[in-house]
């Protein structure tokens, strides 16, 4: 059934969604995606949210919905597959929202790598490669706060969702054909999980890509900075980068400005910051400079020397035969981040260990092979 055959139903009655809701706990999968505006917030403001029963599509106003518990039970149904695309913001959204996740959580871009399509597959070119319908660019970025939406916005909305049910119909036996539908479980699994994790402020200088050529010193800087930047962008709502942009923070923490005029000069230093927080600043860099040498955070590893690439090169081969075996993206069997992660464990002689990042069925599959390569590397190394 195409998305002209059955006008999309809105619901903006909390009476409404519920009696949905207990339709849509009775079937064995549901699309789901979501509308949202993040421009200048921390938090993303949900601006529709549309549900697929696999015949027509539902779009919930989040605007006008005040009773979210009827929608929380059948996103946390277990009995219920809750069908996804690149779901990672859409998570955000219904934390922020609800407070609940989609369990169990079928990604349809994950389970395309997993079918051995292309990895980090956009939605648009998933429905094209699987139904032959090129969908329409132009809405994506449109307001979606805006009341009254536009027929557009709303046929955009919910042909989402009706496409979206279409290739999970497609992609799921797939999946289940090739035995591969446990692993999928377990790695969306771990997407919500993640996504309940929130960055402890205290830590978040360690997300700075910079912060790796910072003296100690300089990092006690830093991480105040970082501190009281992730605290007031949740407290305010006010984007990370808006209330104080990421490039400054490292030149911050190295030049260490003593006045708002010095603060000013600073390349990337907006006005806004300076005219609003600028006294705060150069004060979190006066108890920086204050802070004893046994209150310093160790200094952030380096990256990796380019010669560690001989090894990352050998290791990322395992993951690449065993995708070619079972038919899978290479990318999605084994990450950057995760042989990085290992190679870290013993570099540059050894001996080498599994790290945490190898988790579940990629430990299971490969983990005693990565390291006895690694270490078999080493001692080739030590002994030419």
């Amino acid at each position: 059934m195409t998305s002209t055959e059955a006008r999309p139903l809105m619901i903006d009655q909390n009476a409404d969604l519920a009696d949905w809701c207990k339709q849509w706990l009775q079937l064995p999968f549901v699309a789901v995606d979501t509308e949202f505006v993040r421009t200048e917030t921390f938090f993303p403001i949900a601006g529709l949210i549309q549900i697929g029963d696999g015949e027509r599509a539902f779009l919930i106003d989040p605007l006008a919905i005040t009773d979210w518990s009827p929608l929380v039970a059948l996103l946390e149904s277990p009995a219920v597959v809750k069908v996804l695309h690149a779901c990672g913001e859409d998570l955000e959204v219904f934390l922020h929202l609800c407070g609940a996740l989609p369990a169990p959580l079928f990604d349809t871009q994950l389970a395309a790598a997993f079918l051995g399509m292309d990895f980090s597959m956009g939605y648009s070119r998933l429905v094209s490669a699987l139904l032959d319908i090129e969908l329409p660019k132009d809405v994506t970025r449109s307001d979606w706060l805006q009341r009254p939406l536009s027929d557009r916005q709303l046929q955009y909305a919910a042909d989402d969702t009706v496409h979206l049910a279409a290739v999970y119909k497609l992609l799921a036996p797939r999946i289940e054909a090739a035995g591969l539908t446990d692993w999928l479980l377990e790695d969306t699994a771990d997407m919500v999980a993640n996504a309940r994790v929130m960055v402890e402020p205290a830590e978040a200088y360690h997300r700075i890509k910079q912060a790796w050529r910072l003296k100690p010193a300089e990092l006690a800087i830093l991480q105040l900075l970082c501190d009281w930047r992730e605290h007031q962008a949740r407290q305010r709502d006010q984007a990370r980068n808006r209330l104080l942009r990421e490039a400054t923070l490292c030149p911050l923490a190295q030049r260490q400005p003593d006045s708002l005029q010095a603060l000013a000069r600073l390349d990337d230093m907006h006005p806004r910051t300076v005219r609003q927080d600028g006294e705060v600043i150069l004060d979190l860099i006066r108890q920086g400079q204050a802070l004893p040498q046994e209150q310093w955070p160790q200094s952030v590893p380096e990256p990796l020397p380019a010669d560690a690439n001989r090894l990352l090169k050998t290791l990322r081969k395992v993951g690449q035969q065993h995708a070619e075996r079972l038919g899978m993206a290479s990318e999605i069997i084994l990450r950057k981040k995760v042989l990085e992660a290992m190679v870290r464990t013993g570099y540059p002689c050894g001996p080498y260990s599994l790290p945490k990042e190898l988790t579940g069925w990629r430990r299971e599959l490969m983990g005693e092979e990565l390291l006895a390569l690694a270490n078999q590397f080493s001692t080739k190394g030590q002994t030419a």
